[in-house]
């Protein structure tokens, strides 16, 4: 991209602001070095650098990348020989510390961001430099005492001397104050003096370092403190000899590690860039394009970036697909040059791996050029006229120009004779139009109205204006051409009626046929959106009403199957104790070797009454399974025709594959696939019984007169043993319960006299415990 077109669309601009979201000069160096670039792999890799970048700032925790700092002029001063000063060694240790912290931050991150884990994954952390030059310098750039034991003992002698020095000295404040300007010690040429007043110079004796403006006041270093101040000096000395050392071995440690500390650097400044794109796009509420190759720009709702959001107005612009070239008409100061230059800048924003403001899901090209002839740039200079110099301009673009283009021309055959301008401006868009460029062209011109309805790959556009507040609405209109408004306009400022109709009097009838089709475009392009925002809300509407819809029905569904399934295990439960309970029973009875016990078949058939008892429990998996098996089916089967939800039973099966079935008061021929076998018809067992002489008695083993009152309970336990003697039975169970007791009591009063009854007693831990009394007969 050449100098001119940057400068031309503003985007030094965009670069000011990318700058400013930089937070170090690393990062600020390398945004000021952005350009478009035209390769479009390299664009891909940026733009997904910014994204990744844009995914953590989303998570709204901001990288760490306080103390780094460019070091790279120190880096080669260590390794050129040169001596680093205290801030510069603390300059390194703060920019490792500063890369290791990023290098975490990104490690840490749960997000699946590979490039920017492959940036920091070149960070070498360099702990043992980074602690080596902490342990020597503190955070004020002084070096420590602990640097050295060296070091240490020379700041002790010092401190020891200057103890010396001040106390001598304080002497001569307590006892010759009157001889002194000001009791005070002080500091002149790194010595400690004493300010003496000029009369009393030779009394005090000594050096004279320097003197007041007024010299009345010496400031002088009594003799007896001469010797101190000398080796206090050769302590500094010692004292600098010895930091200058500990300089040298720390930054021959930065030298060593030179390679590692310039690509931190390089990297850092890598990450910085990265984030400063991310947060410029955050600034602008912008979105990441996709790249293509193809010339096609698509953006719904794009912005200028450069014109406040609470100003700008957004447009749909789209180019590249059906149509290679927009002509956008329409009067001055209704946007047009503002849209011209927002398509060019958000191109090289886009190719500079920023994202654009628009909103998500827009498409933009990669450009090997793109061309602009836009404003008034004639020179005085050089004699050019505004003609002149659009069209040196444009002679310069169309020496280049090609498939790989975009062209932005402004008030193209502008500043001439409008009858040659407009033929000139149709000539050289159809010579760019057929390089296959990608062009947008603004005009006055009304002959270029027609100009996209003659031509392929061009469509008309322009700029809306409302004529009821005077007012551009700066709204694109793709598809229509802008018309003049002269005359609705003039009226509505009040020009009289018979000079406005005298004008068009002198409109040809063409002219008059083109600004009608103009309008007609225009208000079927209005009633075509308005219906279009109210289907599409209708659209959403609808399509939320189904979400919800099948949300609540998954939620029904899944309440209703846990139910089910609730229900089957609630009722297999309670059919496995009473399984359980029946074997138990049984299996006692059978213990029983009297002659009442009962013949090994008829147990086998309680057993299978005890089964076939059980219901048929059923998910909703198993009934879609079960409808569609090819099972025979027998008369008098219960089904449940599905076609219409309703359960029923099997007549007669008419052929192979249909049956007539009998569903409520309706006899119906259906197919098998439609039938679900609900279950078979129970077969009816009779009660085992008891025979006495020829006779039969259904007695059961057990009486239970829980619930009972007193006196119905002996009415009922005095008849139930004179049946059960009848039967021949060994033995009964009296249920009565545990409750009160008093029950239980009348039971076994009762049975103590009967003549019938051998023995009596309460039921063993199988057989009910306290709640049961065991009668067995003689």
């Amino acid at each position: 991209m050449n100098e001119r077109i940057l400068r031309v669309l503003d985007f030094q601009k965009i670069i000011e602001r990318l700058s400013q979201h930089a937070a170090t000069s690393l990062g600020k160096d390398l945004a000021a070095k952005l350009k478009p670039s035209t390769d479009i792999e390299v664009v891909k890799q940026l733009q997904e650098e910014t994204d990744e970048a844009a995914q953590v700032i989303r998570l709204n925790t901001p990288i760490p990348l306080g103390g780094i700092s460019d070091i790279r002029q120190s880096i080669q001063r260590s390794v050129i020989g040169g001596v680093l000063s205290t801030s510069e060694c603390l300059a390194v240790a703060d920019t490792i510390y500063g890369g290791r912290q990023a290098k975490e931050f990104v490690e840490n991150l749960d997000e699946e961001l590979p490039l920017l884990q492959d940036v920091v994954a070149g960070i070498t952390p360099l702990r043992p430099l980074e602690l080596q030059i902490k342990s020597c310098i503190d955070d004020h750039g002084q070096v420590m005492d602990s640097a050295s034991e060296k070091l240490r003992g020379v700041r002790s002698s010092i401190r020891t001397h200057e103890s010396r020095i001040r106390e001598k000295l304080e002497s001569y404040t307590r006892s010759k104050s009157n001889m002194l300007s000001d009791a005070i010690i002080t500091i002149r040429n790194e010595r400690y003096v004493l300010p003496v007043k000029q009369e009393y110079r030779g009394a005090i004796g000594g050096i004279v370092h320097d003197q007041s403006a007024s010299g009345q006041t010496l400031f002088m270093e009594p003799k007896a403190v001469v010797d101190l101040n000398n080796q206090l000096q050769e302590l500094y000395a010692k004292e600098k000899q010895e930091i200058d050392r500990i300089l040298r071995e720390l930054t021959e440690r930065i030298a060593e590690e030179e390679g590692f500390l310039t690509e931190n650097v390089r990297l850092l400044a890598q990450i910085d860039f990265m984030f400063a794109r991310a947060n410029l796009a955050r600034a602008m509420k912008a979105s990441r394009p996709t790249i293509n190759n193809q010339g096609i720009i698509k953006m719904q709702q794009a912005r200028h970036p450069l014109i406040s959001m609470d100003q700008v107005v957004a447009n749909d612009i789209e180019i590249g697909k059906t149509y290679t070239s927009i002509v956008i008409t329409g009067p001055n100061t209704g946007g047009k040059t503002v849209t011209l230059k927002m398509v060019g800048l958000c191109t090289l924003m886009a190719q500079s791996g920023l994202q654009i403001p628009a909103l998500d899901g827009c498409e933009m090209a990669v450009f090997e050029e793109v061309y602009a002839d836009i404003g008034d740039e004639q020179s005085i200079e050089q004699n050019l006229s505004t003609f002149s110099s659009h069209m040196t301009n444009i002679v310069d673009i169309l020496q280049h120009v090609d498939d790989k283009s975009l062209v932005l021309f402004d008030e193209l055959g502008a500043g001439t004779d409008p009858q040659e301008g407009a033929a000139l401006a149709m000539s050289i868009l159809d010579e760019v139009v057929s390089r296959n460029a990608r062009v947008i062209a603004t005009t006055h011109y009304p002959e270029l109205k027609a100009y996209g309805y003659n031509r392929e790959n061009v469509i008309n556009a322009s700029m809306e204006f409302d004529v009821q507040t005077l007012q551009p609405t700066y709204r694109l209109l793709i598809g229509v051409p802008g018309r003049s408004n002269a005359f609705e306009i003039s009226k509505r400022l009040g020009l009289d009626h018979t000079i406005i109709e005298r004008a068009k009097s002198h409109i040809g009838i063409d002219s008059k046929n083109v600004e009608n089709m103009i309008a007609s475009l225009e208000e079927s392009k209005r009633q075509a959106e308005k219906e279009y925002e109210e289907a599409h809300q209708i659209l959403l509407e609808s399509e939320q009403t189904r979400k919800q819809l099948e949300e609540e029905w998954n939620q029904f569904d899944q309440k209703r199957e846990e139910l089910y399934k609730k229900a089957e295990e609630k009722a297999e439960k309670a059919l496995r104790n009473a399984r359980e309970e029946a074997e138990m029973i049984i299996d006692e009875i059978r213990k029983m070797k009297t002659d009442a016990t009962l013949k090994e078949h008829e147990w086998i058939e309680a057993k299978k009454m005890l089964e076939d008892a059980q219901p048929k429990l059923s998910t909703k998996k198993k009934a879609k399974q079960q409808a569609t098996t090819s099972e025979e089916l027998s008369p008098g089967d219960e089904i449940k025709l599905l076609t219409v939800n309703q359960n029923g039973s099997v007549i007669e099966k008419v052929n192979d594959n249909e049956y007539m079935v009998q569903v409520g008061i309706m006899k119906v021929k259906v197919k098998r696939n439609d039938l679900q076998l609900i279950g078979k018809p129970k077969k009816t067992y009779e009660k085992p019984l008891a025979t006495v002489k020829g006779s039969s008695y259904h007695v059961p083993v057990e009486l239970d007169l829980r619930g009972e009152r007193y006196e119905d309970a002996l009415l009922k336990l005095e008849k139930y043993v004179d049946d059960a003697t009848l039967a021949n039975y060994p033995k009964v169970f009296i249920i009565h319960g545990k409750g009160t007791g008093a029950l239980r009591k009348g039971v076994q009063d009762f049975v103590k006299n009967h003549p019938s009854i051998a023995s009596a007693r309460p039921g063993a831990a199988g057989e009910g415990g306290s709640g049961v009394t065991v009668l067995e007969f003689r």
